[in-house]
């Protein structure tokens, strides 16, 4: 296919019209009037009409507009008014009047220019239609033109020069001696019985590349004397459903008298196919062929009849594409919507001369809906050659231009082709490239992709392992305990990574297909060596181990209200010795009520064994690692046991739990636990007495409560969240279990401590505090006295922060010789900065009832005991106790002689 350059006849005016150079007239600023009506608006009639304060009507502005102004109407502005102009520019400096490129509502009466020239019309909507009497030189491009019960334009009274583009008429009649008119890219409307275009003795006019629609009456209608007149490139539509009167159907109608003075070609005409209805009628005679109107009158040589069915609207298979006469005059080089003629390369060129112009208002354009762009490689090193391709949504193929910007600084690539190439010289972390489809029309769409251009090295491995912790209470976080980030960052890859291997130490491995940065929970703290292992696209590997140490993280406390996460009683089975037991720790919103962390490192439970077939004890630790040599539960048959449990979180966010020998049954409570980088800090204090029912307000009955005051008295400050608490039990009437819990209207359905007849009974307890700074005590049966020891406090600013252990332990006397009564024995092994120690105590071979007291190293021996001995009992207390030096002290009281077990579970450290 070929393409010619068009031929076309155009006014100086219409050049103006369509922006091109106009000589002088280019080179002026025309200054603007504003007219607008609206709210807000501060219109008068009276002013100068700037656009702060604009003319409230068109005529006011027409009043005074002079050449080379542009009058411009707010779009959204209502005028009722008929305006008529009768005002005139100078040649190159017309008067003009714009609203918006779509028109919307400008003017509500009809628009006459009358007796002027040189008058621009431009993106109005004329309600009741445009009448041009007496004038010339007048343009109206963009608008719509609707009829005021006639028609929509009217252009007559012996008018020269007027041109109407790119604008929807409905209706249009050029007459009365009007001279030169040109239509070009309209659309026209006509109705069942009026013609979409009647032209009466009118010369020269010009009628090109519109698209007009009609019913029984022509499209076009030439009668009259009109020579010089021409009929170009028009699609002339029916729409007619039945019936037409004889003379009312043709298409294309000119009368005997225009007939002389009248060409006419390449339009296109759809029309009833049955062969019946005539498609022109020419000088009195109708023709329902092409054939017989070309061989009759010499014109329509290059018309189109379309067959049934044809789609002549169709963007793809119109007959219309590239078949019309690109010399034919009038010519416009846009379309009604402004975009330029285009040549579609699925087409050939049918046209006059092999021209590629089509036929109708519309010009079929490319249609550029979007690109996309790929990349290969996108990773690579510094001067491998990079292809970048683009993958456009296009009617046309080999119909775009591509701009390809590569993102460092280097030109862009402009080409047809679909892909280019480019080495980058540097490296540039993930650089932009960049892809511009510009269509025929001037539509561009854009495409983003990024490409690594890294150093020309060789793949060398590199990595550093640092704790993972979380970094908030947020239930849907899972960031266990002994997690190591393992950041691969640092690693030289100068080609993408296709397989890392990850060694992390513990018969743990992970294996991808790509780099990353990889985290582990280990079940153990230790020194573990990691290995990492990477394997490029070329199948290079590189090989890095480091050693790391893996311990817990000091972590703040999070109290809560208890709540029962256990109880094989309901189920009817019990524990057995030798068969660990796995506690599941209730995360996120599993628990109504209760919104717990997935992070948590330790929890803090409460541990009761009951039913026991025998003597035994219960270990509690966490899963995944090997079970302790310690106990935290002893118990005799028969009897009934508890004991708060501090123990880090273990793998799938569960403990273990094992009896020793025998059976029971196994009740486990949930008191609180610790996080890192969240929770409230702990302050140890020396044990002290808060309360004593057997010196103040006597025992508690079956179903009783106490309220005991715990914050702002004896040390612990009024601010305080929770405090830990010694709870001891003596003078038991009947075997019952105790409550300590903070709001006296929500008892919850735990315990903390479970006293028995004969026995004095200790259990430690961490206690949100309550209303006014207390905490309620609940009895459930008989009567028990009741003595409450406060040994620290957690707090905003509570001086350290909790690092659990593998329970290790620090002190046995059975292998030393027994505590005798009143002697104090120094257990060492906590580490020198902590301020506190959570213990683990057990007594046993007692030779008489007594206590024991744990404190300080250093400090004032206390009135207030840790745990109370019996005779012939293994009895464990969970103990927080401040500590000194590295140190703390265990006191017998009165009474027999014990051997004591020391175990540690973990230590407060200073923030």
């Amino acid at each position: 296919m070929r393409s010619i350059r068009a031929t076309v006849l155009l006014t100086a005016g219409l050049v103006t019209l369509l922006g091109l150079p106009a000589g002088a007239a280019a080179a002026e600023t025309p200054a603007l009037l504003y007219v607008g009506n609206g709210d807000g608006s501060h219109c008068s009639d009276t002013g100068s009409g700037t656009q702060a304060v604009p003319f409230c009507t068109i005529s006011a502005a027409v009043k005074v507009v002079r050449p080379g102004q542009t009058v411009r109407i707010d779009p959204l502005g209502t005028f009722n008014e008929a305006v008529t102009i009768d005002r005139s520019g100078e040649p190159g400096k017309p008067i003009t009047f714009t609203g918006t490129p779509s028109g919307l509502g400008v003017l509500g009466a009809r628009l006459t220019v009358s007796g002027a020239s040189h008058v621009v019309l431009r993106g109005l909507q004329l309600r009741n239609g445009l009448q041009i009497t007496r004038s010339s030189e007048v343009e109206v491009d963009r608008s719509h033109l609707q009829p005021d019960g006639s028609t929509g334009l009217a252009v007559g009274d012996g008018s020269k020069g007027v041109r109407v583009t790119r604008s929807t008429i409905d209706i249009a009649r050029i007459e009365g001696g009007s001279q030169g008119t040109l239509l070009g890219r309209n659309e026209i409307h006509g109705t069942g019985d009026e013609a979409a275009l009647k032209v009466s003795d009118a010369p020269g006019t010009v009628v090109t590349n519109n698209t007009l629609y009609g019913g029984c009456a022509p499209r076009i209608w030439v009668r009259g004397a009109v020579p010089g007149s021409a009929l170009f490139n028009n699609v002339l539509h029916s729409y007619s459903t039945g019936p037409c009167p004889a003379g009312q159907m043709e298409s294309l109608a000119v009368s005997q008298t225009s007939a002389p003075g009248t060409r006419a070609d390449y339009n296109l005409t759809t029309h009833d196919h049955t062969g019946k209805v005539p498609a022109y009628r020419w000088a009195g005679t109708s023709y329902s062929t092409t054939e017989a109107f070309r061989t009759a009158t010499g014109q329509g040589a290059h018309d189109i009849l379309t067959p049934a069915g044809t789609d002549v609207d169709s963007w793809d298979t119109s007959p219309t594409i590239d078949s019309g006469d690109a010399t034919a005059p009038g010519v416009l080089p846009t379309d009604y919507y402004g975009k330029p003629t285009a040549d579609d390369p699925r087409v050939p060129n049918t046209g006059k001369d092999g021209a590629y112009i089509d036929r109708g208002a519309r010009e079929t354009q490319d249609l550029l809906k979007g690109v996309e762009l790929k990349v290969e490689p996108s990773w690579a090193p510094v001067g491998t050659k990079v292809k970048a391709t683009a993958v456009a949504d296009n009617r046309w193929p080999g119909g775009l231009t591509f701009h390809y910007d590569f993102g460092d600084g280097t030109p862009p690539v402009v080409t047809k082709e679909f892909s280019a190439e480019h080495a980058y010289g540097s490296p540039c972390t993930w650089c932009q490239v960049k892809v511009t489809a510009v269509a025929s029309d001037g539509v561009e769409r854009t495409a983003t992709n990024g490409v690594n251009v890294t150093p020309a090295v060789p793949l060398t491995a590199a990595f550093t392992a640092t704790p993972l912790l979380p970094t908030s209470t947020d239930p849907l976080s899972h960031v266990l305990p002994l997690s190591v980030l393992v950041d691969t960052e640092a690693s030289a890859t100068p080609w993408p990574v296709q397989r890392m291997d990850v060694d992390f130490g513990d018969g743990q491995q992970e294996h991808g297909d790509s780099r990353s940065n990889p985290s582990h929970a280990y079940s153990v703290p230790g020194t573990y060596t990691v290995t990492v292992t990477l394997q490029d696209s070329t199948g290079a590997t590189s090989t890095a181990a480091h050693s790391v140490r893996v311990d817990y993280a000091p972590s703040g406390y999070v109290p809560g209200t208890p709540f029962r996460v256990l109880d094989t009683r309901s189920r009817n089975v019990p524990v057995w010795g030798g068969s660990p037991v796995e506690v599941p720790l209730p995360a996120g919103l599993t628990v109504p009520g209760h919104v717990l962390s997935g992070s948590m490192a330790v929890a803090v439970l409460n541990v009761t064994v009951t039913d026991a077939s025998q003597d035994t004890h219960l270990s509690v630790w966490p899963a995944g690692q090997a079970r302790p040599a310690t106990s935290n539960v002893n118990v005799h048959a028969g009897g009934t046991a508890s004991n708060t449990v501090t123990v880090p979180v273990g793998a799938r966010s569960t403990v273990l739990a094992q009896l020793n020998a025998g059976k029971a049954s196994l009740i486990v409570d949930f008191v609180g636990y610790y996080q890192p980088n969240t929770g409230q800090g702990f302050t140890p204090v020396a044990p002290t007495r808060l309360t004593d029912t057997r010196r103040a307000g006597g025992a508690l009955g079956a179903g009783q409560t106490r309220t005991v005051k715990v914050a702002g008295v004896n040390g612990v400050p009024a601010d305080a969240s929770a405090v830990a608490l010694n709870l001891t039990s003596t003078n038991t009437t009947t075997p019952t279990h105790v409550i300590a819990y903070p709001d006296p209207d929500e008892r919850p359905a735990t315990s903390n401590l479970n006293p028995e007849p004969g026995q004095d009974k200790s259990n430690q307890a961490i206690v949100p505090v309550g209303p006014n700074g207390t905490i309620t005590l609940y009895n459930n049966g008989g009567s028990t006295d009741l003595v409450l020891d406060a040994v620290g406090y957690y707090a905003k600013d509570g001086k350290a922060l909790f690092t659990p252990v593998v329970p290790t332990r620090l002190a046995d006397t059975r292998s030393t010789g027994k505590l005798g009564p009143g002697a104090t024995t120094t257990v060492a092994g906590v580490p020198a900065a902590a301020l506190g120690a959570v213990v683990n105590v057990t007594a046993t071979e007692t030779t008489a009832p007594g206590f024991l007291t744990v404190y300080g190293y250093g400090g004032t021996l206390p009135g207030a005991s840790s745990l109370n001995t019996r005779p012939g009992a293994n009895v464990p207390n969970h103990v927080t106790t401040p500590a000194f030096g590295g140190r703390i002290n265990i006191t017998n009281s009165y009474g027999g002689s014990n051997h004591v077990v020391t175990d540690l579970l973990g230590y407060f450290a200073p923030r």
